[in-house]
């Protein structure tokens, strides 16, 4: 089955020291430049999703738009494709498998799932989150693909005080821990940006660890070096992109 054989070769692609680097994309045009530039994987970022068909970040755009972009994504280049699921689309750990059933389906091979409380304030508990990526799991099993489960903690993000970071480094690795038993192959620590910290977090963590390129954040040379084995972009393609095409457009008008 060709989907499991991108699901296997895209986990062999995090390999800590020499990190797989993913420029978000956005719909199938994006994923074919990446393709052609020579990506070894596709990855979908949530808010450029949302962003580029008219919707606000945080599961506003509907499920069933995001299965058809994914679809077609995944349909337009012969690689890997992971998809930024945010939390799901549900709360309950019966619906979010449900969810991910039809994400399989679409073709996708890894997701990025979020601990954070979509649409209202903090973070699920570690036990409750556990119990949801433990329902992410199943669902892969049952249909016989071999998902690829990046675990994302918001601890960070919600913490703006990046002087407060070293304090939260006892949950994010209890988190970790929670999350590869019940069955995440990786974990994502965006805003965390210290390459003490970063280091730390690669030491103590089985896990593939995904950091995201930030104002900030250590180089994508530096955080290889810290044993990073995904570094991730997140929406700043979108902003580029999207600040090319009006800084071209007020060159081509005149209206500066």
């Amino acid at each position: 089955m060709r989907q499991v054989k991108k699901a296997q070769d895209f986990a062999h692609l995090h390999k800590p020291g020499t990190p797989l680097v993913l420029y978000n994309i956005w719909d199938a045009g994006g994923a074919k430049a990446v393709a052609e530039a020579g990506g070894k994987a596709i990855a979908t970022g949530s808010w450029s999703v949302a962003a580029a068909h008219g919707y606000p970040d945080g599961q506003a755009i509907p499920m069933e738009l995001v299965l058809q972009i994914v679809s077609r994504i995944a349909k337009s280049v012969d690689l890997p494709v992971t998809l930024d699921f945010e939390g799901g689309y549900a709360e309950a750990p019966d619906e979010v498998a449900a969810n991910v059933r039809h994400v399989i389906s679409a073709g996708v091979v890894g997701i990025n799932f979020e601990d954070q409380i979509v649409g209202g304030t903090g973070l699920y508990s570690s036990k409750t989150q556990r119990d949801r990526i433990g329902a992410l799991r199943q669902a892969a099993q049952a249909v016989d693909v071999p998902l690829f489960i990046n675990a994302r903690t918001d601890l960070f993000l919600e913490e703006s005080d990046r002087s407060k970071h070293e304090g939260l480094m006892d949950e994010a690795k209890d988190r970790a821990a929670a999350y590869a038993e019940a069955g995440a192959n990786g974990f994502f620590v965006p805003g965390l940006v210290d390459p003490h910290l970063v280091g730390g977090i690669c030491e103590a963590i089985a896990l593939p660890i995904n950091a995201m390129v930030m104002d900030g954040a250590p180089s994508v040379p530096e955080l290889a070096s810290l044993g990073v084995a995904r570094i991730s972009y997140g929406p700043r393609p979108y902003f580029e992109a999207m600040r090319g095409l009006t800084d071209r457009y007020r060159e081509v008008s005149g209206h500066r």
